[in-house]
């Protein structure tokens, strides 16, 4: 069932348009994720679909009843003091806590009522009341909202905490528990991992993987909209395609659809070349008839555009001086400020020349804590930290705390490095910031775009040892992906901590992760995939892990209390093994089919056979959406 279609919708502020001429549709059902580069206008179409930014042009139709929930990334709540999280969560079951109310009256009226014939009626409708509240949930909704609080990473000690106490990522993990606990028919949610750690993530994963609802979230989260799409809407030069699957079904989609119409576009042009070739040398000649018609012929020709990409970031880590093998080591270190309780210990670590340590943990944790212990801009509270010879460290605060606000682009990178005007100005080009744009003052511009000036500066430097914090914050995805290759071929070395798992997945050849309960560090060789596996199963029994006998015992219990597994469940996992096996062999035979298709294409193509094109380029895109449907039953199958 369609809750909500757009027709030609469109939005622009004075004679800018930001998008035009959108066709958009959602069913009751459906989970989208709306990407696109920054700037786009992803978050005033989402504000849109909310109600709360007007059309310049189109309209919008909704199911005649449709409650929507919106979060925006900036959320600030309004409350009292008197006003608490817990009351805040209650608000969701406002009509729940007026049925109760009636449960309660009707429970008091029938312990004092009398008349039999009286009683009997005020039971039946205490029956049907109660039955109704039941259904509802009205005895499982403080351990729904204890659920969710607790999910997003709220302790018991903050349920009554005042929300003007709150820090302004504390508030939007609060109107997103309200959201949520609310259950509207359309969710809509700008950033909601944003302000959430690790664990929160994963639980809001989860929680979003079995909404039964219809939702269309923005965020540069890739591993999170893995797990949580089944359809991508792409925003890009003012409009907006429709993909099926999660995202990565999306990003190879999006390259055989680019080159596809990019093969097309070059038939095309071909074919009108060598039209207006023959026209031009026949039109005075004996086949002017044959030309005149041919040249009318061409002037009715719906002529395809030249299919375009976005600019991207470029980015030439370079490491110059190269340091000594051991680029930093620590003995009996322990982490906190000066004044408060240890955060945590270390096991003796050690950073070679060449790693790349990604540094994990919840919210709290330390994280920032222990690089500004590093830095030297904290003591430890015990132990040492050593640098190896040669080792010239460069910082990346997520706080871009190394930007002068009041300086320009242009001069906040010339105090890195003298350069020549023109060549600083083609530096910053890379970053994409061109003509006027580098003369904007520092404190005018976006996150990301503070984001691109500060990782300008910090490769400028030539440092062999890169400390990033949060480095993919406010990056659109085009750029977090640039950063990743920059990384990954980088010559030196690199600690860095992000949520981003999908990013620490490329880049990290290990994971230290900061466990507050046990208030040490976890260590594991890998990428977050590689740590996931052994945090999820046996601990394995090396050096390499802050480890005890109690430790490896719970995970030993839990790995053969994992393997006793009922006949039942192995019966439906082989079933949905065989599915999936038969699922995949459909998709591998299509994926030939298209496959022989693009080759048959640009055979075409060559030939300038413009008839075939259009057959071959037919077949090409119902095998194409054949292959996203199958791809998608394929993902939800795996859901399961």
């Amino acid at each position: 069932m369609t809750i909500l279609t757009t027709h030609n919708l469109g939005k622009h502020f004075g004679g800018q348009d930001i998008f035009a001429n959108l066709k958009l549709s959602l069913n009751f059902d459906d989970k989208v994720a709306l990407v696109g580069p920054n700037g786009e206008g992803k978050t005033t179409l989402l504000r849109i679909l909310a109600g709360l930014e007007t059309l310049s042009e189109g309209k919008m139709e909704t199911a005649k009843v449709l409650q929507v929930g919106y979060l925006d990334q900036h959320t600030s709540l309004i409350s009292t003091e008197t006003d608490s999280l817990w009351s805040l969560a209650l608000t969701a079951f406002a009509d729940l806590k007026q049925q109760e109310i009636q449960v309660r009256q009707l429970e008091v009226e029938l312990a004092h009522e009398g008349d039999s014939g009286r009683h009997d009626r005020l039971l039946e409708k205490y029956g049907e009341i109660q039955a109704q509240f039941e259904h509802a949930g009205g005895y499982s909704y403080e351990q729904t909202i204890n659920q969710v609080l607790s999910g997003l990473g709220f302790g018991t000690e903050d349920f009554h905490t005042p929300l003007t106490q709150f820090s302004g990522g504390q508030q939007s993990r609060a109107h997103l528990a309200k959201l949520l606990l609310e259950a509207p028919d359309l969710l809509l949610l700008d950033e909601p991992t944003n302000h959430l750690d690790l664990a929160s993530i994963e639980w809001l994963e989860n929680y979003l993987r079995n909404w039964p609802k219809a939702f269309v979230l923005i965020s540069h989260d890739r591993y999170f909209l893995d797990k949580v799409a089944t359809r991508i809407w792409e925003m890009s030069f003012g409009r907006v395609e429709t993909y099926r699957g999660n995202f990565s079904h999306y990003i190879q989609q999006r390259v055989e659809r680019f080159e596809h119409r990019l093969k097309e576009y070059e038939a095309q042009q071909a074919f009108i070349a060598k039209e207006e070739d023959f026209i031009r040398r026949n039109l005075a000649g004996q086949r002017t008839k044959e030309a005149q018609g041919r040249r009318k012929r061409l002037d009715r020709l719906p002529r395809l555009d030249r299919p375009r990409d976005h600019k991207k970031l470029s980015l030439r880590l370079r490491a110059p001086l190269r340091s000594g093998e051991m680029v930093l080591a620590t003995h009996d270190l322990t982490v906190g400020y000066p004044d408060g309780p240890p955060l945590f210990t270390c096991p003796d670590l050690e950073i070679q020349r060449g790693n790349r340590i990604a540094l994990i943990g919840p919210n709290g944790a330390g994280k920032t804590t222990f690089i500004k212990t590093i830095l030297g801009k904290l003591s430890p509270k015990a132990g040492t930290i050593r640098f190896g010879s040669g080792v010239e460290v460069g910082y990346f605060a997520q706080t871009h705390a190394s930007l002068n606000l009041e300086a320009s682009i242009l001069d906040e990178i010339l105090t890195v490095e003298n350069l020549p005007i023109g060549q600083a100005r083609n530096y910053l080009g890379g970053f994409l910031f061109s003509g006027d744009d580098v003369f904007k003052p520092i404190n005018s511009l976006s996150g990301g775009e503070r984001s691109r000036v500060a990782l300008a500066k910090l490769i400028l430097t030539g440092a062999n040892f890169l400390i990033l914090d949060e480095p993919t914050n406010h990056l659109d995805i085009p750029s977090q992906e640039i950063l990743e290759s920059g990384l990954v071929n980088f010559g030196g070395t690199i600690l860095l901590t992000s949520h981003d798992r999908y990013f620490i997945d490329a880049v990290a050849t290990h994971v230290w992760a900061l466990e507050p309960d046990t208030a040490e560090v976890r260590m594991a060789e890998g990428g977050y995939s590689v740590y996931l596996a052994q945090r999820d199963g046996p601990v394995i029994g090396t050096s390499t892990f802050s480890e005890n006998e109690d430790s490896l015992n719970g995970a030993k219990s839990d790995s053969q209390r994992s393997r006793e597994k009922t006949k039942a469940q192995q019966r439906d996992e082989l079933k949905k093994a065989k599915q999936l096996a038969e699922m995949e062999s459909i998709i591998e035979a299509t994926e030939a089919k298209l496959a022989q298709l693009a080759q048959q294409l640009e055979a075409a193509s060559q030939a300038q056979d413009v008839s075939k094109l259009q057959t071959l380029g037919q077949d090409y895109q119902v095998t194409a959406a054949k292959l996203d449907d199958l791809l998608t039953e394929w993902a939800e199958m795996e859901m399961v």
